[in-house]
């Protein structure tokens, strides 16, 4: 066998590969005497068909199989000598006229193929142990407490119907309408007894003001327009008239917040709703807090392991991006000029994210396994029944899905190994917590839980 390498630039290699035909001959008449004992065919004596003969009825087959088990553990032998990591798949380009097929299966030509790869670089870890990162922490105040029950307040508050007097911002309106779009009804366009809370926002914008002022038993004819992004593409931009009328208006009225209250929610008194709330806030808080800490990480593993990540792996990474925002792009109506850039600077700047995501993917995984970390099968086992518990009368369904589905077990095992992994790097960094108010704390998270 001769393995000779015709190119090295970079990540990537290719590699001319040329095998004996003696050697496949070889290795195809080793499958024959094998396969000797265990065809039956008739007029043979089970074991005792001549190999010759074999080989008339099953050469050409058995030296495809040769051939591909020959290239699978040549390349395999050529990567493992050189401490290669692949990328992706191997690109093997073999000889495709008839002819030299014809040659080949009958054992006549040497094989002769190249292989194209792109690898993985080596990646020196940092020191961990000089990395610094700030911990933001909130404690919860009674005031955060006594904030967050009066808004369950407001959302569970009694409404009564007005005797007298038109409907104001705050009312609840008992409606029917019917809906046109240029005269013509249209699917979804009717309702009777819609219970709307005027400056809720339950209703495309503009329907819900039209409402101020309106009596019981009073028809309007509300004129709105469907907004861009709409989920229905038919509906979307329209504009559209609902003849509505109010059959009954209602004032809101004020919740006490007391014991009373607390058992209507399930709980045995307000202290234990205080309870329930301060608990529910220090969950939110602390979740907020992980995701800035493990921001902060990665950036820092970011600047400390600089190098060129597979360019196969970045576009894949970037494709997968770019055709989330265009189709989101599509479906809103948005264009790049409604965001101050354009289609150029957008791809560049999500190019930029794909490199981030693909060498601390990289990183991350090189951590991982030089400290043997792990993720055990109970920990994706406890991940599924999360999942299940989120969508109650559907646990089984949730639960067959993932025990069939291999890829979707994988989703579910990444984002808990990437954990494992910043736990074991905060626990060799310098963690230092810094008090801050809340504001601070959520300030601009959904920018940061993109970019990351």
């Amino acid at each position: 066998m001769q393995v000779t390498e015709t190119l090295n630039e970079g990540l990537k290699h290719e590699f001319k590969i040329s095998v004996p035909a003696s050697d496949l001959d070889a290795k195809a008449g080793a499958k024959l005497v094998d396969l000797k004992d265990k065809v039956r065919l008739n007029g043979f004596r089970p074991g005792k068909v001549p190999v010759a003969h074999l080989k008339k009825i099953y050469g050409r087959s058995v030296m495809a199989e040769t051939i591909d088990q020959t290239i699978s553990d040549t390349n395999r032998q050529i990567f493992e000598d050189r401490g290669f990591r692949l990328a992706g798949e191997p690109k093997i380009t073999m000889p495709t006229e008839k002819d030299q097929v014809e040659e080949l299966l009958s054992g006549k030509t040497d094989l002769t193929y190249t292989v194209a790869i792109e690898v993985v670089p080596q990646i020196q870890l940092a020191d961990f142990k000089s990395f610094s990162v700030e911990k933001p922490v909130v404690d919860v105040s009674d005031a955060d407490v006594d904030d967050a029950i009066k808004r369950i307040a407001e959302g569970s508050r009694p409404y009564s119907a007005k005797t007298e007097g038109a409907a104001e911002k705050g009312d609840r309106v008992t409606i029917s309408f019917k809906g046109t779009i240029n005269g013509e009804a249209f699917e979804g366009g009717t309702g009777e007894g819609i219970q709307v809370v005027i400056g809720a926002g339950q209703f495309i914008p503009g329907f819900e003001e039209q409402l101020i002022g309106i009596g019981t038993g009073e028809t309007r004819t509300l004129k709105v327009g469907f907004p861009k992004n709409y989920l229905n593409d038919k509906l979307a931009g329209q504009p559209a008239e609902f003849e509505t009328t109010a059959t009954l208006i209602e004032a809101p009225g004020e919740t006490t917040i007391d014991d009373e209250f607390a058992k209507t929610l399930g709980l045995e008194s307000l202290d234990k709703l205080k309870e329930a709330a301060r608990e529910r806030l220090t969950a939110e808080f602390a979740g907020a807090t992980r995701q800035k800490v493990k921001r902060a990480l990665l950036d820092r593993l970011d600047e400390s392991h600089k190098f060129e990540a597979p360019p196969s792996l970045v576009a894949e990474e970037f494709n997968l991006m770019w055709n989330s925002i265009k189709a989101e792009m599509d479906s809103t109506g948005k264009s790049f000029a409604d965001e101050n850039t354009t289609e150029d600077a957008a791809k560049e700047e999500y190019h930029k994210i794909a490199d981030r995501r693909v060498r601390l993917g990289l990183v991350l995984s090189e951590i991982g396994e030089k400290n043997k970390i792990t993720v055990t099968d109970d920990e994706v086992s406890r991940a599924v029944i999360e999942r299940a518990r989120q969508m109650p009368g559907r646990e089984k369904e949730v639960w067959d899905y993932y025990r069939s589905n291999a890829q979707a077990l994988a989703q579910l095992r990444a984002p808990i190994y990437e954990d494992k992994v910043v736990d074991f790097v905060l626990e060799l960094a310098n963690v230092t917590e810094k008090k801050v108010s809340k504001e601070e704390l959520f300030k601009d998270e959904d920018a940061e839980q993109t970019a990351a």
